[in-house]
């Protein structure tokens, strides 16, 4: 038998995790089995794990997609701006997620819709499965601290209030983003732009309504 190339390796692969997510989309985490994933990706019953060790793997790769297209965006514009707001920060994230797809880490186009489904059901999957909240939490670390200088930057140039405190602000921004992404999958909001717009007016105070004294 001819021995698979690594390209063909990588595809094979992809479509088993392109599998996966439509079942964890569809049906959740703990519904769908191993053998479930590989009727979906059309191969034998066994397939799934020459490419992945457990369901839980799957799940790990899946979520490292789900969370990279909200915050990477982020993460590139805290790197590379000084002068970054946080309604800069927001809409960079929001931006992202409005896409109809997303190209994932193996370079393969992919769902928005079903990769926030899958990043929401990772937050169940932290209480009860020490491996994802690891990796989870080493990833939200990363994230925060990038914000956090970013905002520190911000201070530096202006942008951002000098009264703000870089660490407890940079929770701040990923909770708006967390409760976006809870608000866009379990209760349709379906306007990022509108969402980032409303956010960057409540935050900055412009738009205000000014009452005449009586």
């Amino acid at each position: 038998m001819p021995r698979i190339t690594p390209e063909r390796r990588e595809a094979k692969r992809a479509e088993i995790v392109a599998a996966a997510r439509r079942c964890f989309s569809r049906d959740g985490f703990h519904q769908t089995s191993m053998p479930d994933i590989a009727t979906e990706a059309g191969v034998s019953a066994g397939a799934p794990y020459r490419y992945f060790a457990s369901k839980e793997e799957i799940i790990l790769a899946i979520a490292g997609d789900a969370f990279r297209l909200i915050f990477a965006p982020v993460e590139r514009l805290a790197a590379g701006t000084a002068a970054a707001s946080v309604a800069d920060l927001v809409a960079a994230a929001l931006e992202a997620s409005s896409a109809d797809t997303v190209t994932d880490a193996a370079g393969q186009a992919v769902p928005v819709e079903e990769l926030l489904r899958c990043a929401v059901q990772t937050w169940s999957e932290l209480l009860r499965n020490e491996t994802v909240r690891a990796r989870a939490v080493e990833g939200f670390e990363s994230v925060r601290h990038s914000i956090a200088d970013a905002l520190r930057r911000g201070q530096a140039a202006g942008t951002v209030a000098p009264t703000v405190d870089p660490e407890r602000g940079a929770r701040v921004v990923m909770g708006v983003l967390h409760g976006f992404l809870l608000q866009r999958v379990a209760f349709d909001l379906a306007d990022p732009s509108g969402f980032a717009a409303e956010f960057r007016i409540l935050l900055e105070g412009t738009g205000r309504i000014e009452t005449s004294p009586s």
